[in-house]
């Protein structure tokens, strides 16, 4: 299970021109990818990570201070570049393995008490954001 945490002022999300997932404050957009053997105890262990990772103003989380998480699915997190000039997805999960799994570390965080707004699963999405710092974390969770 891959992340890439970026710190944000505010983010959004558009399918089909219609903002279906939002964070209006300082907080977190996470874009997640998930590959073949990936498990719900990763998704829990990776939802714990974000709600506790000190990346915000002050060396702040968003469990300190309540910010919001923009979670979205991105399969390209697992692009092959080794050969030639077009990605090989092969390591991205299929739909199917992948989708409950996202959707398990969204539950997981909202379970710790936080905020999440959510893209859509597979649908073409226009991410808008306005980064802080600029912060970007790269996070692999260990395969189990």
């Amino acid at each position: 299970m891959r992340a890439v945490v970026q710190r944000v002022s505010q983010a959004s999300v558009t399918v089909d021109g219609k903002v279906v997932g939002a964070i209006e404050e300082p907080g977190l957009l996470v874009l997640v990818g998930i590959t073949h053997d990936d498990t719900r105890e990763q998704a829990a262990k990776l939802a714990a990570r974000l709600w506790g990772l000190r990346i915000l103003e002050g060396e702040k989380s968003c469990s300190d201070v309540a910010a919001p998480l923009l979670v979205i699915s991105q399969f390209t997190l697992y692009a092959d570049l080794a050969k030639g000039r077009r990605p090989s997805w092969s390591a991205a999960a299929p739909g199917p393995v992948a989708e409950p799994l996202v959707g398990a570390v969204v539950s997981a965080l909202r379970d710790l008490g936080a905020r999440v707004e959510t893209g859509v699963f597979g649908a073409n999405m226009k991410v808008a954001l306005l980064g802080d710092g600029p912060v970007t974390i790269i996070l692999d969770l260990p395969r189990s």
